[in-house]
């Protein structure tokens, strides 16, 4: 993060490394690796006191920005949450905090504040992306039946789903084109959950089978059918965190790296005086640098709107989806045989910047996505 912080940023920063460093150390994040959920429930309440979960939420349902930017806020927090691999769907919580906070309706505001408030953890499937504003690999169709609506297939991967109270599901709606999103809590009849493996020693995702889910209409946010365009917000926020989560994960590799580099001694001289070396680390700052900029840019373009913001966002994850683990993978290399022992640090963040490389969607398809926008003003124009 190559972000200016005014005071309150700063201090909101302070705060929430200080809470990590000391309740999820390096130590802690290791014995996590057998916990089921990957987190305690008192260790996620607390954070939403601090403040995780409700920057983008709206003022009448008790969140707001710090400053004027909420998205940039909450982006100095997921910077945070990767330079020190904590646990916590962080992104996840938040799209949906997002999303019912501002297209839900008043039969959604107790969900809402629960979330807010950390009484209550929620998560979401989005989908994966494919050409600009339709999101692909939606396994999940949804159908009107009289006042009710009914869901059948399977998301995946769905972060936390286990512990979660609801699920906020992006679906297609059965013989249309159209896009819905409905809160699924996760104790509904005919939803099952079964877990997913994942390389991230203290993120679950889970498979979320919906057999026959029948649920009130007023479950549904915003329109039924109409819901492509909240659906590619919610992806370019999702999108926007990820990327700055993984900085911070580059960054703390980087960091360790050099230190290691000037502190260990081969024929009476530090490593880091080798040129191979040198020219290596002068890569990967290239790549770092470069990664926090595009990171920067692309998640002040999502939160303001601006036309550019799904082009930025794709870019910024396909850039920093290819350089964060090759990065990663560096440094793991430069540490030598250290490098790839669990008692070391470094895999926390080798496994952070390789698991959010693959999430909504790959460097691959963000490419692609990337290439049809510009198609579609080639078109325009």
């Amino acid at each position: 993060m190559l972000l200016e912080l005014t005071p309150d940023q700063e201090v909101f920063r302070e705060a929430t490394a200080r809470f990590l460093a000391d309740r999820v150390p390096p130590e802690v994040i290791r014995r996590l690796r057998a916990d089921p959920a990957g987190f305690s429930p008192d260790y996620w309440s607390a954070g939403a006191e601090l403040g995780w979960t409700s920057l983008l939420a709206r003022e009448e349902h008790g969140g707001g920005p710090i400053g004027d930017a909420a998205l940039v806020d909450l982006s100095i927090l997921a910077h945070e949450f990767g330079a020190r691999a904590a646990p916590g769907p962080l992104a996840s919580a938040n799209v949906v905090a997002h999303a019912l906070s501002t297209w839900g309706g008043e039969a959604h505001t107790a969900a809402v504040e629960a979330v807010l408030s950390g009484e209550s953890l929620a998560t979401c499937a989005l989908g994966e992306p494919a050409t600009p504003g339709e999101p692909a690999g939606i396994r999940v169709q949804v159908r009107a039946d009289g006042g009710d609506v009914v869901l059948d297939g399977t998301a995946r991967p769905v972060e936390s789903a286990a512990g979660a109270g609801h699920i906020l599901v992006t679906a297609r709606v059965a013989g249309a084109a159209g896009l819905a999103q409905v809160l699924v809590p996760t104790a509904a009849p005919g939803v099952t959950v079964t877990p997913m493996r994942t390389v991230d020693l203290t993120r679950r995702f889970f498979a979320v089978g919906f057999d026959g889910v029948r649920l009130p209409a007023d479950a549904v946010v915003g329109e039924f059918g109409e819901a492509g365009e909240q659906v590619e917000r919610q992806l370019q926020v999702a999108l926007a965190l990820s990327c700055a989560e993984s900085v911070g994960a580059m960054q703390t590799a980087f960091d360790l790296t050099v230190k290691w580099a000037f502190e260990r001694y081969s024929f009476g001289r530090p490593l880091a005086s080798y040129q191979e070396l040198k020219h290596r680390f002068a890569d990967m700052k290239t790549w770092l640098e470069a990664s926090h900029a595009i990171s920067d840019k692309a998640t002040a373009a999502v939160d303001a709107g601006a036309p550019e913001a799904a082009e930025l966002a794709s870019a910024a994850k396909a850039y920093i989806g290819d350089y964060g683990t090759e990065l990663a993978q560096d440094c793991v290399q430069i540490h030598g045989g250290i490098g790839v022992t669990f008692e070391h640090d470094l895999h926390f963040y080798l496994r952070r910047v390789t698991l959010n490389r693959a999430l909504h969607g790959t460097p691959a398809s963000h490419r692609a996505r990337v290439t049809g926008i510009f198609e579609n003003l080639k078109e325009q124009a």
